[in-house]
């Protein structure tokens, strides 16, 4: 293991265990103030201020997950998990986002519930935990801020907290609307409004992990167009097989096959291919195949090689090169 990888592993194990201490903090202080913020709905009749602690429950759920996601990556790789546990995270992120959704569908249903059979509010009280609330959600906001955001499962929390932020703004109108005016309409609207905007985060973030769970071709990543400049390459015949995926975003993997013109060494080609992903792509954990090229594929029609116009369908150098399998 080469200096600047240990670099980049002790930059990534001590941002980790930071990231950690932010998501304790964050979950203590939510799940606090969940607690308040129910009792001070429940005794205000404040819709807002119950659906921002339903809210806060699904996020103390989501820091909880994000805390044993964050503890499973930092397990060591072994023969069962050999890509380590990276996608607990991402499957967390998934689970986080389905709630959320879950969350603003509740609001909607009893917002219309409140608009057809108004409600009364007590607006002082209401108005005063709602203004607590906008403090903590705040602070916990500024303290996952500053953990690892690239992190889907992070990246979940501050969604939820900032959903909450959203909610308790909704919740201080709210109650600022009904103490000047007495119109109750004002609480289930604003939690409506408050829904939407999370809903929209929401559906982002469990596009996202189900874009990486289906193994989809990671965002900014171009295959066709890493093809192309793999195929430019001196000593390239051609790159099929072209395979691109993460483990978590960020993190891109590739596998392809790479045919070599007659006349050049594999390994040397095998080292233009990688030193090409790793500086232009960023990609320095690649699979590739190298295969023999073939002088004339036509000749080999019938004898074996099942040439039907894709070099994908090649067994180059079965008789004395073999495969070669490079993995970095």
């Amino acid at each position: 293991m080469t200096a600047a990888h240990d670099h980049r592993h002790d930059h990534r194990h001590t941002h980790g265990h930071s990231s950690e201490k932010r998501v304790l903090l964050t979950f203590a202080l939510i799940t606090i103030f969940m607690a308040v913020e129910a009792v001070g709905g429940w005794l205000s009749g404040s819709l807002t201020l119950m659906a921002d602690a339903g809210h806060m429950l699904t996020d103390s759920a989501a820091l909880a997950l994000a805390l044993m996601a964050q503890r499973a990556t930092r397990q060591p790789i072994d023969a069962l998990m050999s890509y380590g546990r990276d996608r607990f995270s991402v499957l967390a992120a998934l689970i986080n986002g389905l709630g959320l959704i879950a969350i603003v569908i509740w609001i909607a249903v009893e917002a219309i519930r409140r608009l057809v059979t108004p409600e009364p509010v007590l607006a002082v009280p209401m108005l005063a935990i709602a203004i607590a609330g906008l403090a903590v959600n705040s602070g916990a906001f500024f303290l996952l801020h500053g953990a690892d955001r690239d992190n889907l499962n992070i990246h979940a929390a501050l969604l939820h907290v900032l959903g909450d932020i959203l909610a308790s703004l909704a919740a201080v109108v709210a109650a600022l609307v009904i103490l000047l005016t007495g119109w109750t309409p004002a609480d289930p609207i604003l939690s409506t409004i408050a829904g939407a905007l999370i809903l929209r985060n929401a559906v982002s973030l469990v596009r996202r992990s189900w874009h990486v769970l289906m193994e989809s071709t990671p965002e900014g990543v171009n295959a066709e167009e890493i093809e192309e400049s793999l195929e430019a390459l001196d000593g390239v015949a051609d790159i099929h097989h072209l395979h691109a995926w993460s483990l978590v975003p960020g993190k891109p993997l590739i596998t392809l096959h790479a045919r070599v013109e007659t006349g050049h060494e594999p390994d040397d080609v095998l080292a233009r291919i990688k030193q090409e992903l790793v500086a232009r792509y960023g990609i320095d954990h690649s699979t590739i195949q190298m295969e023999r090229s073939c002088p004339d594929p036509v000749e080999h029609h019938d004898d074996g090689h099942g040439h039907d116009g894709d070099h994908s369908d090649h067994d180059h150098g079965q008789h004395d090169h073999g495969h070669r399998m490079a993995a970095s």
